[in-house]
């Protein structure tokens, strides 16, 4: 397959390409690295990256911008942000994307543990992977040409906890959580939300 990771460059993303690229073809999207460039704020940067990468047979999105802060401080900027390029930007991968995927292609998008397990501080990043995770379920409905769309919830990731100087003993490595995005694409499955603790 010819497949297209957006956030490639980032660490999850690095270790789906890097999985992946054993048996797939990759194009690797970043903001300002990779094969080709893109603006998860921008719909037409979107349309922009899928003409310069042509037809792919499925596209992984591992980027997204949200801010973490305290429900009494966030601004409007913090929930434009969030709405803008974590949410819309991937829901528009899936609205351009479907017009250059081949039939039965598949997208994966990433939501993340906090629209199940919220926490003080996380109230824009739980609203918006909440908010994807039922944009996939519905989406799943009216997708055409067999195409199918998944959302992977990855929990905190054991290299980041460390570079923040948390207690990472819970955490999952990149490279485990690259397993749930394999799955969703060489799976059937159509709308469903993967848990990477249930594969890693």
């Amino acid at each position: 397959m010819k497949i297209l990771i957006v956030g490639a460059i980032g660490l999850i993303g690095g270790a789906i390409a890097d999985r992946l690229s054993t048996k797939h073809e990759m194009i690797r999207a970043g903001h300002s690295g990779g094969d080709v460039q893109v603006d998860l704020g921008s719909k037409s940067s979107i349309e922009a990256m899928f003409e310069a990468a042509g037809p792919v047979d499925a596209v992984v999105c591992a980027a997204g911008l949200a801010n973490f802060g305290a429900f009494k401080e966030l601004d409007d900027g913090d929930f434009d942000l969030a709405l803008s390029n974590k949410l819309m930007g991937r829901v528009n991968l899936v609205r351009v994307g479907q017009n250059h995927i081949s039939d039965g292609g598949s997208f994966t998008l990433t939501s993340g543990i906090l629209s199940q397990e919220p926490s003080p501080g996380s109230t824009v990043l739980s609203m918006v992977n909440g908010g994807l995770e039922s944009f996939a379920k519905a989406a799943a409905l009216e997708l055409e040409r067999d195409m199918r769309v998944n959302v992977v919830s990855p929990g905190f990731v054991k290299e980041t906890m460390e570079m923040m100087g948390m207690d990472s003993t819970l955490g999952i490595s990149a490279a485990d959580t690259a397993k749930a995005y394999e799955t969703a694409v060489e799976g059937q499955h159509n709308g469903a939300t993967l848990a990477v603790r249930d594969y890693a």
